[in-house]
């Protein structure tokens, strides 16, 4: 099992550093921020930028790794997307991981005075979206005439990239999905699967759920004829109606659960002072000494 934290962009910098740099002095694997302009009801308050943030958070770490939870067409286009994640993931060493999404219906969707998209219209344009990703990501010539594409969302002319891939052969892409069709694509083009469970008030009907996820994701990744061990499993553990950084107990509990699903990846939220995943950082430190003892 691996372990990840989810550090919410609303800390100015320095104050910030010191919890990119405790989540890698507290030993998890991976931290990730949101990919948003704002988020439901924190939208009063201070939200800074994704990629200026963890650029920052590359920067004051050495080992641990880096991500998007998760970046969506809502308000990005591939191409300049696309530029900002390969030199994000080069000034990084190499330990970006991006999670992308179809992006929700919220404060994101209509903040540049989009239109209202029905799902079927804003998952054509996911798949759209991260299907250049994957093919932007692994440019590696730029004295080449470039990447064009035209698609009915997404059009580019002889774009150019940074250059060589500083992983191979691309940023890892961890797909975020729930549905059919969803899983399908994360079986078929995804380094990962992404899924916070969705939202159901009821503990054990939301890991009945998750099971069932898991079991229709092992069916597309067949269908795929694709080995189901090749695909991380990355869970957010708090869409459960229980704040899994409650206590240790509680964080022990749901990572033993996850583990029986099958999932290689856990991640909570970094305890905020009040409101949502409030919660006492003192946590933390009896969190680092279960990850050990868990691993």
């Amino acid at each position: 099992m691996r372990f990840g934290i989810i550090i919410l962009p609303q800390h100015d910098w320095p104050d910030a550093a010191r919890h990119w740099r405790g989540a890698e002095e507290l030993g998890f694997d991976h931290a990730w921020t949101y990919d948003h302009l704002s988020w439901r009801g924190l939208a009063g308050e201070r939200w800074h930028a994704t990629v200026p943030t963890l650029t920052a958070a590359a920067l004051v770490t050495e080992r641990i790794r880096l991500g998007t939870f998760v970046a969506s067409p809502n308000y990005r286009h591939p191409v300049p997307f696309a530029k900002d994640v390969a030199t994000l993931d080069q000034i990084s060493g190499g330990r970006l991981m991006l999670g992308v999404g179809s992006g929700g219906t919220g404060f994101d969707a209509y903040v540049l005075g989009q239109a209202e998209y029905t799902p079927r219209q804003r998952f054509a344009r996911f798949i759209e979206f991260a299907e250049a990703l994957d093919l932007l990501l692994r440019f590696e010539q730029p004295g080449s005439d470039g990447i064009s594409f035209e698609g009915e969302w997404f059009t580019a002319s002889g774009a150019r990239m940074v250059g060589e891939p500083a992983q191979r052969p691309r940023t890892p892409l961890h797909i975020a999905a729930e549905g059919p069709k969803g899983l399908e694509f994360a079986a078929r083009l995804g380094d990962g699967w992404v899924t916070t469970g969705g939202t159901i008030d009821d503990t054990d009907g939301w890991w009945r759920h998750l099971a069932e996820l898991s079991s229709r994701l092992d069916d597309a990744c067949a269908t795929a004829g694709r080995d189901v061990s090749s695909l991380d499993r990355i869970l957010s553990l708090d869409s459960e109606p229980r704040y899994s950084l409650a206590s240790a107990a509680a964080f022990e509990d749901a990572v033993g659960r996850a583990a029986e699903l099958g999932f290689t990846d856990v991640v909570a939220h970094w305890p905020r002072e009040h409101g949502l995943y409030a919660g006492d950082e003192a946590v933390l430190d009896d969190v680092a000494q279960l990850m050990q003892k868990l691993r």
